[in-house]
């Protein structure tokens, strides 16, 4: 029998203490069985149902989502932990030491910030000595590889501009992305293996990379642009598939257009 006491509401000491039990032994198998590398992908996706509450506005649903994406943590942290490494203590201190560091305009460390361009200006440069990035290079090698592409070439992409390497118009930067187009066009007529080097593979990637230095020329987040055709395309493609009196794969190309452009006038 686990030493437990149930109370009408719980806190923060209550869940270490609760993540500590599900991993001793008694508690329960599947808990005793993660490890860091198990748990990556409930973690990204708990922190992407948090983002879903977010975007439809339900604060109870953001409460319960948060409180996933925390559980996330205790239970790395408990992890760690059993293996002789860092505690839940240590995350909470290095945390607070790191916001305490970065924050010098706050906590009176001497610098000034009236405007939150400021603020992040001074972040980066406090982060970069934080971490010993002698160079920008090191600041790009840097950007979590963990990241979705877009938002990870966008970010190496900021990095680079604010060290002085741009394009000079955003009018040369579409020209980059016409011109890789091209190139993957180029790549294709001449059925080169898409694996080997110039293949689609590499100047697809070579694509993306040119169409989100433009959205990020532009102001906009590449991601949520992506996200937002997606949902479009989907709105659009119900609608199709609704007003189809057979099968899509049964019609025409002409047919299909017709339609597209029909749900394109409705929505």
């Amino acid at each position: 029998m686990i030493d437990f006491e149930y109370r009408e509401t719980y806190g923060y000491k209550d869940l270490l203490d609760i993540l500590r039990i599900l991993r001793a032994p008694g508690g329960c198998p599947w808990d005793r069985e993660q490890t860091h590398e198990s748990l990556k992908r409930n973690f990204l996706e708990e922190t992407y149902e948090a983002v879903d509450a977010i975007d439809s506005g339900d604060s109870h649903a953001l409460c319960e989502e948060l409180g996933d994406v925390l559980m996330q943590v205790v239970l790395h942290a408990q992890i760690d932990q059993e293996q002789g490494g860092f505690t839940m203590d240590d995350v909470v201190d290095g945390v607070c030491k790191k916001l305490i560091y970065r924050h010098p305009h706050v906590f009176g460390g001497g610098m000034q910030a009236e405007d939150s361009e400021t603020v992040l200006v001074n972040w980066e440069a406090l982060k970069r000595s934080e971490k010993g990035q002698a160079s920008t290079a090191d600041a790009i090698d840097s950007v979590a590889h963990a990241l979705p592409s877009l938002w990870r070439a966008e970010k190496i992409q900021s990095k680079a501009a604010k060290a002085g390497f741009d394009w000079p118009a955003g009018s040369a930067a579409a020209d980059k992305l016409w011109e890789e187009a091209q190139e993957l066009r180029r790549a294709q007529e001449a059925e080169l293996p898409p694996d080997g080097p110039h293949g689609a593979r590499e100047e697809a990637g070579d694509l993306l990379f040119a169409a989100v230095n433009v959205v990020r020329r532009a102001g906009v987040d590449p991601e949520e642009a992506l996200h937002s055709a997606c949902e479009k395309f989907s709105r659009r493609f119900r609608e199709v598939e609704s007003q189809a009196d057979r099968p899509l794969n049964q019609m025409n190309s002409e047919d299909l257009a017709a339609l597209w452009r029909r749900a394109k006038e409705q929505s």
